[in-house]
């Protein structure tokens, strides 16, 4: 689980229900909650989504929510010393000692690198395949980004539409001046949930998988170069320090001594 997603997410509710309680009592959340602004803000804003995706994007797109909030399995230090442990290997016993370590890697990409590697690929091959991976794989991302994105978007917009189709049955009904103030607040209300959707939900969950997807195509750019540079015949320590130039100066010092062999 992601605490920085899941308590962003908690602590902005209860900021808004602190806003409402603070300036109105309990009896004040009554007068945010309309029917009719739900659904045409959320309803509409859905639709709007759905109209600029195909059903399966949009239903990964909305799968995309779990994904912000699942804790990173990735981890760039663990990675770096797997290139070398390969390296290692490789500098040891050759390139085809690889195939029986390749039995023990659990990430696909990798594996498939390995295996391209020991096949004898062209390094240029190998780079090309696997950069091809590395497209396709960031373009699924961006798809599922793009749903969020969009609903970011479409949330206020459709707020706005709630509001004006408010004010306009208020402007129709002008007759009953006592009727001006509760009719204003619930066409308001419909902007509200639009912000609300943006800006509670929408931003917050695609950034997060922008953050994500960075970090992932981050460690597969390493596995990249790694296995190409596992592939000339470069020395371990030189592999690591290569590798090391994909991380900040802090991580780069907390990865620990003696990742390579002479």
């Amino acid at each position: 689980m992601d605490i920085a997603s899941l308590l962003g997410l908690v602590l902005g509710f209860v900021m808004v229900v602190f806003g409402i309680f603070s300036s109105g009592g309990v009896d004040a959340f009554g007068n945010f909650i309309d029917a009719s602004s739900i659904i045409i803000t959320i309803g509409g804003s859905i639709c709007g989504v759905i109209a600029a995706n195909t059903i399966p994007d949009f239903i990964n797109g909305l799968k995309g929510f779990t994904l912000s909030l699942k804790g990173s399995k990735e981890d760039p230090e663990a990675v770096i010393k797997s290139i070398i442990d390969l390296s290692n290997v490789a500098r040891k016993e050759g390139l085809l000692a690889l195939d029986e370590a390749s039995n023990q890697i659990e990430d696909p990409f990798l594996r498939k690198g390995v295996m391209l590697v020991v096949d004898g690929t062209d390094p240029e091959l190998v780079r090309g395949i696997l950069e091809t991976d590395l497209v396709c794989i960031e373009d699924r991302h961006k798809k599922v980004i793009s749903v969020w994105d969009k609903w970011e978007a479409l949330g206020p917009a459709w707020g706005m539409i709630g509001t004006l189709i408010g004010l306009v049955n208020m402007l129709k009904n002008l007759e009953d001046a006592s009727t001006i103030g509760p009719n204003m607040a619930v066409a308001l209300l419909t902007t509200l949930y639009g912000s609300l959707i943006a800006n509670w939900i929408c931003n917050p969950t695609s950034s997060k998988l922008r953050v994500k997807n960075s970090t992932e195509i981050m460690m597969k750019e390493i596995i990249v170069e790694g296995l190409l540079s596992i592939q000339a015949g470069e020395n371990p320590r030189v592999i690591e320090e290569k590798l090391k130039s994909f991380l900040s100066p802090k991580n780069r010092e907390k990865m620990s001594e003696g990742g390579g062999e002479e």
